[in-house]
């Protein structure tokens, strides 16, 4: 997967590139938020000022786009983020940027590993040493992650709050678990639903998790007010941005939206969210011991990569959690009916599908020139969008299974922990 990615989509890219006069720069998404950063804190300069805007663009695509170029792309790359990013950036302001680009890569790369053995204590799986390696050699080598890391994209740093606060959520510690939820709000877009989740099930006993509001209200508002200090009024400054970010990305829509046709999409989404609310409510007061706490945890963080409104393959490293659930369950789960073994394999195939195209591509590289090499780039991610909706309608199936068991028998646990 890594020389698919380095080879033949990125060559790929470079030629198309130069055949059409793209700009390419250093095409790190951290840039724009590591210069906004710098530029606020070092120099008290707006981020999300149009000046900053087209200096990054001189660091991100090489030069400042021009809209009279057909090929010039859409994206401005503006300070798309609540300005509390740059508390977390802050360590990294006096580095030069190549140095911190450097440190992203190995951070993510180490932070996405962890997330196995985190997720595997998390749903007190303990598989053997040898099974838990591949785990982490397929979450590390899927595409999705390469890309992630590629582009040093905050989402792997997101999911290593979400997890973490996954861990925490399992393990008692209700505060903690809270203030890490709070920093996932960096990208609010991802964080938003499991966040809006973990309230009201916190709140519906409150005595026993008001620990966890308490965590998460606190860290939030250190972070607001810490934000208003260093650049006063950045919440509507933020909306502006997020309201210029939809408009030049127009072409961008969730993964409901490319898969269905915008009109559709947003329907689709509107009755996912109803679906989440309702099976949220009903499952409020679920311990934190349960195993149907992980399933809901599972459910929401596949139902936030469908319909978050950007579709980007780096965002399913929130799959990596539910599709090992959904493993730790597996001989369950194909014992229970025909249809569910069917989505079983589908989903299945669809997940190994990247892989398998790559093997393919790394073995006709043994004789094939490079330029036909490059003609299969998009080989290996041709289900990239199907693969977050095959694994949402798998968890949802498996949740309404289970559901209507533990309704037939109430108070036995229908799965182990």
């Amino acid at each position: 997967m890594w020389f698919y990615v380095q080879y033949v989509m990125i060559g790929h890219q470079q030629s198309y590139a130069a055949a059409h006069n793209i700009p390419r720069g250093n095409l790190s998404d951290l840039y724009p938020r590591w210069l906004g950063a710098r530029e606020l804190l070092l120099h008290h300069r707006d981020p999300y000022s149009a000046e900053m805007t087209r200096e990054i663009q001189i660091g991100y695509y090489g030069r400042v786009l021009d809209p009279s170029r057909p090929y010039d792309p859409e994206d401005q790359q503006g300070f798309a983020y609540p300005v509390y990013v740059v508390f977390l950036l802050a360590p990294t302001i006096r580095l030069p940027f190549w140095a911190a680009q450097s440190g992203a890569r190995w951070l993510l790369v180490l932070l996405t590993a962890a997330t196995v053995p985190v997720w595997l204590r998390t749903l007190r799986w303990r598989p053997h040493a040898s099974l838990a390696v591949i785990f982490v050699i397929l979450a590390v080598g899927s595409f999705q992650t390469i890309q992630g890391i590629k582009l040093q994209q905050l989402s792997l740093l997101v999911n290593g709050f979400i997890v973490g606060a996954a861990l925490l959520l399992v393990e008692g510690q209700f505060f903690l678990a809270g203030s890490l939820a709070a920093l996932a709000t960096i990208k609010p877009q991802l964080a938003f639903p499991l966040s809006a989740w973990l309230l009201l099930w916190a709140v519906s006993n409150w005595r026993a998790r008001r620990s966890f509001v308490f965590g998460f209200v606190g860290t939030i508002v250190a972070l607001v007010a810490g934000g208003e200090l260093v650049l006063p009024g950045w919440i509507g400054q933020f909306r502006q941005a997020i309201i210029a970010y939809r408009r030049y990305n127009n072409g961008a829509g969730s993964t409901l939206d490319l898969l269905f046709q915008p009109i559709w999409g947003t329907v689709l989404s509107v009755v996912v969210v109803f679906g989440l609310c309702v099976v949220c409510w009903r499952v409020r007061r679920t311990s934190n011991q349960d195993p149907t706490f992980s399933w809901i945890i599972a459910l929401i963080l596949t139902a936030t990569v469908v319909i978050v409104p950007k579709a980007a393959p780096y965002n399913q490293v929130l799959l990596i959690g539910p599709i090992l659930l959904v493993v730790r369950h597996l001989s369950f789960l194909w014992r229970r009916s025909f249809p569910l073994r069917v989505s079983l394999v589908f989903a299945g195939a669809l997940v190994f599908w990247p892989w398998l195209a790559t093997l393919a591509i790394a073995g006709a590289s043994l004789f094939l020139p490079y330029p036909e090499l490059q003609s299969a780039w998009a080989l290996p991610v041709y289900d990239s969008l199907v693969i977050p909706l095959a694994v949402f309608v798998l968890v949802a199936f498996v949740a309404k299974v289970l559901h209507r068991q533990e309704s037939s028998s109430p108070g036995v646990q229908v799965l182990a922990p």
